[in-house]
């Protein structure tokens, strides 16, 4: 099959931008050649998402005219693409995805919120769902504030879930009762009726169909939860799917167009490929990368009105998704403002600052979206915000990452005594291998060194970490490409589409100020060799250029640990990146800042300039 690929076309179909990408064979692997982009025009007065789509294919079929030389070279026959591929002339694959309409927004039901309510918005959000409110039997709203929430909000489509398998009925019959009292209408179209997906206990599937059968488009799957030590989310998220392409993606303008043009070679045949949410398409890509390397990875997508953490860890390769929806760089700046606290914001900026200066910075920010900092002052305060918006987004997925509560486990000699239950977090960031960034502030950051630095003080990596950054937010392009080809998604994704920025080495404990924190032994490529006794509260930073790997000896002291106990030693490869290898002994459970204004700014510069994120004036 991949080797009847050789021109593919992808586009993400964003709120605002349609991005279009070529990704073509080349000297025996795929690569990702050209790009181009058009406002998304599925809203007023166009009203047809393809005609985005044939704008951004042309400006892409325009430049690879002038790449090649080639006038030949034809991507769009007036309205449609052409496919299949003839010489010069059309593509062998087109692939979407979606976001645009404010991509797929649901709500979900369960009867414990901790519980089946928990999984229900984890099989919504790995679905690549915005999940607009849980409503559960125990979460102490009173009934009618529960319906009237269920049709104030108007979702694309509701999950039900509720009940393991054999187990009581009457509290999913009353959520039933419930939804059916509000008798909610879609958001987009009306001659439709809403469509909700039943994943609950097996034996309610009759009074489910009874109280709600006549209302609304019921769909019925397997059990999400079917018993308290298993959660198969699987099926719910292959429904979900479904109906966000037969039923909502069918009401939003144009959609029913694309939906045909989508098509690629599978199993020697075309066949049409289902346009994915542009979230679930970047989870996809994650766990395609984990799963076919082995690793552990975590991902972040910092937007203007939202921030997205994907992670996937070892050894079931546990996959999670999170939409922080209050925090985002643009529209909910302001949010991320009354989330982390002024004081919080200011203690990353390395000067003297009036609070109402920052506020007023914040507020122009959330008039003007689209605006970009004009000073540098302004790129420092906004990175400052970004630090806060991934902390806050980090910790929330931690909270919802987590291990199936309710479910009861043999606990070992060494736990007997520890408070630690089911329902603790999956996210281990001492075992965590690859951290990538992704979104505007991270992927189109001045210097690539401010890309380093805001990732490692809003996640706090440990132990050995690489570091990079998505070049030009493509991981939705790949994501989808993956259903037909993972050869050539994970092949343009090691190669375009993340750029590799480093390593970082963090032993994790706390011990006092000037104590040696870490013993280094360093060869790098160059044969030169670094050895230092860094002391606790301090940043260095090697080079290491991309795609080579320096031979360390690492030796943690004072009691820190950097993945094989206190104060044991560890022999590892270093990989390089366009930044190099930073060296953290700034200490982690807690990572502190000082208090006061001055020593806080001094100890700001120090940290930044060894980093090289800012220029000498700034930090002056």
């Amino acid at each position: 099959m991949d080797q009847e690929l050789r021109r593919i076309i992808a586009t993400d179909c964003g709120s605002t931008t349609t991005k279009a990408i070529l990704i073509e064979y080349v000297d025996g692997e795929f690569r990702q050649t050209v790009r181009g982009e058009a406002p998304t025009t599925v809203e007023a007065p166009l009203n047809d998402v393809t005609r985005g789509v044939i704008n951004a294919v042309t400006e892409m079929q325009e430049l690879a005219r002038i790449k090649y030389n080639n006038p030949d070279i034809l991507l769009t026959d007036g309205d449609k693409l052409i496919i299949p591929r003839e010489g010069d002339k059309g593509a062998d694959a087109y692939v979407s995805t979606s976001s645009a309409g404010g991509g797929l927004q649901m709500m979900v039901t369960g009867v414990v919120a901790k519980m089946t309510g928990e999984s229900a918005e984890r099989a919504a959000l790995g679905a690549g769902a915005i999940v607009m409110d849980l409503i559960a039997s125990n979460d102490k709203r009173p009934n009618y504030t529960k319906i009237e929430r269920i049709r104030q909000l108007r979702p694309d489509m509701i999950l039900m879930a509720g009940g393991v398998d054999g187990g009581t009925t009457k509290h999913v019959a009353e959520m039933a009762e419930l939804v059916g009292a509000a008798n909610p209408r879609p958001r987009l179209g009306s001659s439709y009726k809403l469509p909700i997906i039943y994943a609950g206990n097996v034996d309610a599937r009759e009074i489910i169909k009874e109280t709600l059968g006549e209302k609304v488009g019921l769909i019925i799957t397997d059990n999400l939860r079917p018993s308290l030590e298993s959660e198969n989310l699987g099926p719910a998220r292959d429904k979900i799917h479904d109906i966000f392409l037969e039923h909502v993606m069918q009401q939003a303008p144009g959609y029913n167009k694309l939906m045909k043009w989508t098509v690629g070679p599978i199993n020697g045949k075309l066949e049409n490929i289902s346009i994915m949410p542009t979230p679930a398409a970047v989870g996809n890509i994650m766990q395609t990368i984990a799963r076919r390397n082995d690793i552990e990875v975590l991902g972040v997508d910092i937007g203007g009105a939202t921030t997205d953490v994907f992670s996937v860890f070892t050894p079931e390769h546990i996959f999670n998704r999170t939409v922080s929806a209050n925090l985002g760089m643009s529209y909910s700046i302001s949010n991320v403002l009354a989330t982390a606290g002024i004081k919080d914001i200011i203690r990353w900026v390395p000067f003297p600052i009036d609070e109402s200066e920052l506020l007023n910075m914040i507020k122009n920010k959330m008039i003007r979206p689209t605006t970009i900092p004009q000073k540098l002052e302004e790129l420092v305060l906004e990175q400052a915000i970004a630090k806060e918006a991934l902390r806050y987004a980090f910790i929330q997925h931690k909270e919802f990452a987590v291990a199936l509560k309710g479910a009861q486990r043999q606990r070992g000699i060494d736990e007997a005594f520890s408070q630690s239950t089911s329902g603790d977090t999956v996210v281990n960031m001492m075992t965590l291998d690859l951290l990538v960034g992704s979104g505007g502030v991270l992927s189109h950051a001045p210097r690539r060194h401010q890309g380093v630095m805001m990732m490692i003080d809003a996640f706090l990596p440990e132990g050995i970490t690489r570091l990079a950054v998505d070049s030009i937010f493509m991981m939705p392009h790949l994501g989808v490409l993956a259903e037909i080809s993972e050869k050539a998604a994970t092949e343009v994704f090691d190669k375009d589409c993340i750029i590799y920025l480093g390593s970082c080495v963090a032993p994790v404990g706390k011990c006092k100020p000037g104590k040696i924190a870490l013993s280094v032994e360093i060869k790098l490529p160059d044969g030169t060799l670094f050895q230092e006794d860094i002391p606790f509260g301090e940043v260095r930073l090697l080079p290491c250029p991309l795609g080579q790997k320096a031979k360390a000896i690492l030796k943690p002291k004072s009691g820190l640990d950097i993945g094989e106990g206190k104060n044991q030693e560890i022999t590892a490869e270093l990989h390089g990146g366009v930044v190099g290898i930073v060296l953290d002994t700034r200490g982690r459970q807690p990572f502190v800042i000082p208090e006061d204004s001055e020593e806080r700014v001094k100890v700001l510069k120090k940290w930044m300039r060894e980093l090289k994120a800012y220029p000498e004036s700034i930090l002056n």
